[in-house]
Order: C-alpha cells, then sequence, then structure tokens
C-alpha cells in the first residue's frame, strides 16, 4: 500500500487552505462566544471607510483587532496608542491570511470598563433571580401621605426634591433619612437607611437616588446590597439617580424610575392646583346633594303635617259637634212635625164639635179637651224634658272623652319627631327632640336624661 493510500485511509476529508480557515473560524466563533479582554492599544489604524483597526498587547502577547464602524461610534472616549482598556470582543479569523483576531464589540478605559463589565454581570444575575419582574412592582399610592427621601443631606438632589414638594404641595410631610451617596461605605449607609425607613413605616413611599456624576460617583447605586435591600422594601420606592441618560442597577429594581431627582418629587407630589379643582368639584356635587336632600325633607314635612292637620283632636271634635248640631236640628223639625200633626187633630175635632155638639158636650168635651191638651203638653214638656237630658248627657260624655279636655285639666301630649306618642321614658335617650302639645300651644325639648319607672 502506498504512503498516499494510507494517508487516505486516516482522513476523512482532505481541506483546502480556504476551507480549513473557513472551518477554523466557524470552530472560534462559536466555541468561544464573547469574552472580555484587558490591554494595551498599539499599531491604531482609522481608515476612512470608519473601522478600526489595531493590535491588543500586554506585556507578554499581543493579538489583532477589529472594531467595526457600527460599533465604534458607541465609544465614549477617543482611543490612542498606549491606552489601557477594557473590550467586550468575540474571537474570529481572517480568511485570506489566516489570521486570528478579535472583533471588538464595545471597548471602555480599563477602570471605567471594569465597573462596566461588573454592572453588566450583576444585572444579569439580578435578572436571572427575576429581581426586575414586572409582577414584583409595587404601586405607588395616589396621594402619599408621607414621604421619605434617601440621600446625601448636603447634596443639591435633596435641595432639588424639597423645591419641588414645595411648589407642587406644601402640606405633603416629608422624612429625610440622610446617607452617604459616593465612595466607600456609601453601599451599606444606603442600605441601612431604607431599611431604617421600613423599621419606623413612617413613610408610604420612598425616593431614593443623588445627583448626577461619572459612573465611579454613582457605583454605590450599583451594589448588590443596595439592589438587594431596595428589591426586600416593604414600601414602594422610586429610584432617582443622577441625570436622564444614568441608569444603575437601583433602577431595575426599583418599583418606579425616574429620570432626575426633581422627576421624583413630580411624579409623587400632588398638583394643589389640579387637587383644589377636585375640591370644588366635590363641594358642588356635595350641595346638589344637600340640596336635594333637603328638598325631599321638605315635602316629607308637608306630607306629615297635612296627615297631622286631618289627624288633630280640634278636627275630630268640630266634626262631632257638626254631627250634634244635625241631630238637635232633626230632633227639632221631628218635635215641630209632631206638634203640627196633634194641633191638626185638636182642629178637626174642634170643627166637628163645632158642628154637632150641645153646650153640655160641649162644655165636657171642652173639659176634656183641656185635659188633653194639658195631658199633652206635659206628654210633651217631659219629652223634651228627656231629649234635652239625653242631649247634655251625651254632650257631657263627648266633652269627657275629648282630647281637649283632658288638655284643659293640665294634661298634655309629647310626640317625637316622627310623630309617636311618648308613653314611656324608655322611649326616648339623651339628644332626642319632643314636641309636647298643650291645652294653648306647644313647648319644643330636647331630653337631657330620662329615669324608667319604678318596678
Amino acid at each position: 500500500m502506498t504512503l498516499f493510500a494510507q494517508q487516505n485511509q486516516t482522513n476523512d476529508r482532505i481541506y483546502t487552505v480556504s476551507s480549513l480557515n473557513a472551518q477554523v473560524r466557524l470552530i472560534l466563533e462559536n466555541e468561544m462566544g464573547v469574552v472580555w479582554l484587558v490591554g494595551e492599544l498599539s499599531n491604531l489604524s482609522m481608515p476612512v471607510s470608519g473601522h478600526w483597526y489595531f493590535t491588543l498587547k500586554d506585556s507578554r502577547a499581543q493579538v489583532k483587532c477589529a472594531m467595526f464602524k457600527g460599533s465604534n461610534r458607541r465609544v465614549t472616549f477617543k482611543p490612542a496608542n498606549g491606552t489601557q482598556v477594557l473590550v467586550k470582543a468575540r474571537l474570529s479569523l481572517y480568511e485570506p491570511r489566516g489570521d486570528y483576531q478579535l472583533i471588538i464589540e464595545s471597548m471602555q478605559p480599563e477602570g471605567d470598563g471594569r465597573l462596566q463589565q461588573q454592572f453588566e454581570q450583576l444585572k444579569m444575575n439580578l435578572a436571572a433571580e427575576g429581581l426586575f419582574a414586572q409582577t414584583l412592582k409595587q404601586p405607588l399610592p395616589e396621594q402619599p401621605q408621607r414621604v421619605g427621601i434617601v440621600t446625601s443631606k448636603t447634596g443639591a438632589a435633596l435641595h432639588d426634591i424639597l423645591n419641588v414638594l414645595q411648589r407642587r404641595d406644601p402640606s405633603l410631610p416629608v422624612v429625610i433619612y440622610p446617607t452617604i451617596v459616593q465612595g466607600e461605605g456609601a453601599a451599606i449607609s444606603i442600605a441601612q437607611a431604607i431599611g431604617r425607613a421600613n423599621a419606623r413605616r413612617e413613610c408610604d413611599v420612598l425616593i431614593v437616588g443623588r445627583g448626577g456624576g461619572s459612573l465611579e460617583d454613582l457605583w454605590a447605586f450599583n451594589e448588590e446590597i443596595v439592589a438587594r435591600t431596595i428589591a426586600a422594601s416593604q414600601i414602594p420606592i422610586v429610584s432617582a439617580v443622577g441625570h436622564e441618560v444614568d441608569v444603575t442597577i437601583a433602577d431595575f429594581v426599583a418599583d418606579v424610575r425616574a429620570p432626575t431627582p426633581s422627576a421624583a418629587a413630580e411624579l409623587i407630589s400632588r398638583d394643589m392646583g389640579f387637587q383644589t379643582q377636585k375640591i370644588s368639584q366635590k363641594v358642588q356635587q356635595l350641595q346638589h346633594a344637600m340640596r336635594h336632600y333637603l328638598t325631599g325633607k321638605q315635602a316629607q314635612t308637608i306630607r306629615l303635617q297635612h296627615r297631622l292637620d286631618r289627624q288633630h283632636p280640634q278636627v275630630r271634635l268640630n266634626q262631632q259637634q257638626q254631627q250634634l248640631d244635625e241631630l238637635a236640628g232633626k230632633l227639632e223639625l221631628a218635635m215641630k212635625q209632631r206638634l203640627g200633626r196633634h194641633q191638626q187633630h185638636i182642629d178637626r175635632n174642634n170643627y166637628k164639635l163645632s158642628l154637632n155638639s150641645p153646650a153640655n158636650i160641649v162644655q165636657a168635651q171642652q173639659n176634656r179637651l183641656e185635659r188633653l191638651q194639658q195631658r199633652l203638653q206635659d206628654g210633651m214638656d217631659r219629652r223634651l224634658l228627656n231629649a234635652s237630658h239625653k242631649l247634655a248627657l251625651a254632650a257631657e260624655k263627648l266633652e269627657t272623652v275629648s282630647p281637649l279636655a283632658t288638655l284643659g285639666r293640665g294634661y298634655s301630649i309629647t310626640r317625637n319627631t316622627k310623630g309617636q306618642v311618648i308613653r314611656s321614658a324608655e322611649q326616648v335617650k339623651q339628644g332626642d327632640n319632643l314636641r309636647t302639645t298643650l291645652a294653648y300651644g306647644e313647648i319644643h325639648s330636647v331630653v337631657s336624661g330620662s329615669s324608667p319607672s319604678p318596678e
């Protein structure tokens, strides 16, 4: 067997140079992924195409790099040979020459770059734990009763927040939890201030923040202890760190992010002009409701007054007096009719007597007639006397049961505001309004006390 045949048996495939370089590029890009790298810039080239080409080196080695214009536009500083940088890159291979190189995606000065790397790493870890989830966000109170501010007591941020609150809602109480916001120990101080606010439960919303600065100045708000303390807070927190372009871990964990401390104060404070307008609307609604209520009560009072007038004892007494007058008239008419009939009878007898009566008979009949007349008169007198006596008795009974007679003897009738007659001290309580009817007039009173009847 020849050497060529042996080589064909031990190799499944024979590569060309270009296919080999392509295969190696794929392996580098797929297997290594994204890497972070610190090194010194050298051989920096910025051609008119807008792409950057340079070498990244340390004391022992170097690697070629390319940063295309779509990425280098985001670089915030001017790179130069000798600058120490932190880069985020993908491993690749320049196939025409077979040169291994880095494709740079971002570049920062080494100090800020390391902080940015830590920022991205913590952000990724906390996001994986779910600390940024919207489901964990607490809603801000619509009308906070007291606002807490966690910031430096000498910083401009506190001054800006207080100015906005004073302008928009001077009546809103403020509690300041002073803390250091920069340098060593700042993160612990901020976390302790948030914890102190939660322990005291004096506020229903917290503003946590400071004024603007560099990434290093704001770094306390990127510390894990601050992020976890904000996430654990039982009081809703508004993060207000730096300027609008500044973003910190605290912004992602907080319930609401405000672009500036002043914006945070605007967000949680009530606009007094708007509140005054709302109160005015409520007053108008209340006045309308009160007028409607009073109109209804006035109509109810009129109806009750009409019912009272119809049931007043004087009305019933007048009705009974009218009935008595009608009965008296009927009695008088009946008596006149009866007397008239008797008189007609007498006149007929007198006529008969005048026609055919001797003198004696006439005298006897005359005597008899006189006796009959006397008996009739006596009977009539007795009937009239009896009828008058019965009428007097009926009037006396009517006068006896009349409420006015009872009132005339010094008694009175006491009712509550519902018109119910008060018969027992247990029907009233202190503060009730009462109306007492006398024989002449009424007395209005308020109960100051009552005593139950002895057992």
